[in-house]
C-alpha cells in the first residue's frame, strides 16, 4: 500500500522485503510487528519514548484529556494546560539554572548569573510548535526580532530539521542540494570541534563571520545526534556563550534530541555548564505526541515579540495542543519521579564500557563514544574510510535477531543507541553480546 500510495522518497524498502518492519504495537522497551514478532527497541523511536513506549501514566493523561477537550483554539481561546506546561518548561530550564547552587559557576548570559529566580532573566517564555524543526524556526524568528540581525552561525554536520527555515542550518548536502534555488541563505557554517585542539580554528572562523556579516544568533546541538553522535570538547559551549555576549548575539541550543535526560542530565547544556538564551525542545517532550517548544529567557522573548493585538504573527492551528500538553506534563513528571535522568547517567557509563570491551573486529577500526544513553559505534575501514556497507549490514542482521537500531552520520557508518531510559542493564548486555557476534563476522 505504501509503495502504491505514499511518495516514494519517504519509506526505504529493500527489494527482498527484509527492510522495513511494519510496527503494530509497542510497550515499554518492546515493539511487535504485524506478524507478531517481538523486538527490543534501542532507538526509542528517534529518541521519543524516553519513559518507554506507551507509558501508562502518559497514555492515561492523553486519554483523559481527549475525553475532556480534544482541541482548543491555539492563539485565540487558550486552555488551562498550555499555561501549566509553559510554566513547567520555565521551571525545569531557566528557573532551575538560576536557583540551583550547583549551577552558579555556569556560563550565564550577561547579568543573569546572580539574578534571583523571579528575575526576568531567570524566567522562560515559550512558543509552542508541532515538530522539532518548527521550534528551530521559531528561534530564528525570535533572534532576528530581538537583535535586528538576520545572520545565523551553525556548524558542520548539523541537523536542525528540513523545513525551509531550518534547512538553512542543516549542513548535509543530501538534504539541501535539491532545494538550493529556493533557500534563503542566511546561515554561515563553522567547523564543529571534536577535540580541544580544534577550538582555535572554530573560534577564528566564528570571529570572522561576526566581522563580515550581521549575525544575530549561534545555533548548535550540544551533541550532534544525526551527525553521528559527535561530542564537542568541554570548552566549546562556554566559548560560544562568550562570543555571543561579546557580539550581541543569542545562543540558541537545539536540544530536540538531547533533552529530557538523554545524556544523563535534564539538558545536555548542563554537561558543559552553559546556559543558552533560547532552547529548542521536542521528541521526548511528550513521549509520542507531536509537540515541540521554543523556550527563551523572558527578556529575550519580550524584546522580540510585541503584545498580541488580536492577530499573532507566528502561530498555527494546533499550537499548544491540549492532548500534547497533558502528555508532556505527565511525561516530565514520570521522568522526575522515576529518576530517569540519574538512571541514564549510571547505565550509560556501564554501557559504554561494555561496548568498548565486547565489540571488536580483526580488520575494521571501531570507535565508541557517547554520554548517558546516547552512544555511537563508528565503523571505519583499515584505511580510515567510512565502513558504511558493514554498518548497514550489522544493523540489518540485528533486526533479524530482534533488535532495532539506526545508522547515523553523513556516511551512515555510525551505529547509534538511544534506547528508552527504562532499559535494563540485562537488556543492554544481551544486545551488546548479539552485536559483538554480528560485527565479528562482518
Amino acid at each position: 500500500m505504501l509503495n502504491r500510495h505514499e511518495s516514494r522518497n519517504i519509506t526505504f524498502m529493500e527489494p527482498d522485503g527484509s527492510w522495513p518492519i511494519v510496527w503494530e504495537r509497542a510497550q515499554g522497551m518492546h515493539v511487535w510487528d504485524v506478524a507478531g514478532k517481538k523486538y527490543l527497541d534501542l532507538t526509542a523511536a528517534f529518541g521519543v519514548a524516553t519513559a518507554g513506549h506507551a507509558n501508562r501514566r502518559v497514555v492515561d493523561a492523553g486519554k483523559k484529556q481527549m475525553g475532556r477537550l480534544l482541541h482548543a483554539m491555539g492563539d485565540v481561546h487558550p486552555h488551562r494546560l498550555k499555561a501549566q506546561l509553559a510554566r513547567e518548561l520555565s521551571r525545569i530550564t531557566f528557573e532551575r539554572w538560576c536557583r540551583d547552587p550547583g549551577a552558579r559557576e555556569f556560563a550565564f548570559p550577561p547579568k543573569a548569573k546572580l539574578a534571583g529566580a523571579r528575575s526576568e532573566r531567570c524566567i522562560g517564555k515559550t512558543i509552542f510548535c508541532n515538530s522539532g524543526f518548527e521550534s528551530v524556526e521559531a528561534a530564528f524568528k525570535t533572534s532576528v526580532l530581538a537583535t535586528a540581525k538576520k545572520g545565523v552561525i551553525a556548524f558542520s554536520g548539523a541537523y536542525h530539521g528540513l523545513g525551509y527555515g531550518a534547512l538553512n542550518a542543516t549542513h548535509r548536502d543530501h538534504f539541501r542540494v535539491s532545494f538550493r534555488s529556493q533557500i534563503r541563505h542566511f546561515t554561515h557554517f563553522a567547523p564543529f570541534p571534536e577535540r580541544s585542539g580544534d577550538l582555535h580554528e572554530t573560534e577564528s572562523v566564528i570571529r570572522y563571520f561576526f566581522r563580515k556579516a550581521s549575525i544575530g544568533a549561534i545555533l548548535v546541538e550540544p551533541i550532534q545526534a544525526r551527525g553521528g553522535i559527535r561530542i564537542p570538547p568541554p570548552g566549546f559551549l562556554p566559548l560560544l556563550r562568550k562570543l555571543c555576549d561579546e557580539n550581541g548575539a543569542l545562543l540558541v541550543l537545539d536540544e530536540v534530541y538531547t533533552g529530557f535526560g538523554r545524556t544523563g542530565k535534564w539538558f545536555a547544556c548542563e554537561l558543559f555548564r552553559t546556559v543558552p538564551d533560547i532552547i529548542c525542545l521536542g521528541k521526548a517532550l511528550t513521549g509520542g505526541f507531536p509537540l515541540s517548544a521554543c523556550v527563551a529567557r523572558a527578556e529575550v522573548m519580550d524584546a522580540a515579540w510585541p503584545p498580541s493585538t488580536g492577530e499573532a504573527i507566528h502561530t498555527s492551528t494546533f499550537l499548544g495542543h491540549p492532548v500534547g500538553c497533558a502528555m508532556a506534563l505527565a511525561q516530565i513528571k514520570e521522568i522526575r519521579n522515576r529518576k530517569l535522568v540519574e538512571q541514564s547517567a549510571a547505565k550509560g557509563r556501564k554501557f559504554l564500557r561494555l561496548l568498548e570491551k565486547e565489540v571488536t573486529h580483526p580488520r575494521l577500526k571501531i570507535q565508541v563514544r557517547g554520554i548517558g544513553l546516547m552512544a555511537g559505534l563508528e565503523l571505519q575501514t583499515p584505511e580510515g574510510e567510512p565502513a558504511t556497507a558493514e554498518a548497514l549490514q550489522a544493523i540489518k542482521a540485528m533486526l533479524r535477531e530482534g533488535y532495532i537500531l539506526l545508522p547515523e552520520g553523513e556516511f551512515a557508518n555510525v551505529i547509534s543507541f538511544t534506547p528508552p531510559l527504562i532499559v535494563s542493564e540485562k537488556q543492554l548486555t544481551g544486545m551488546v553480546k548479539a552485536l559483538a557476534k554480528i560485527v565479528a563476522r562482518l
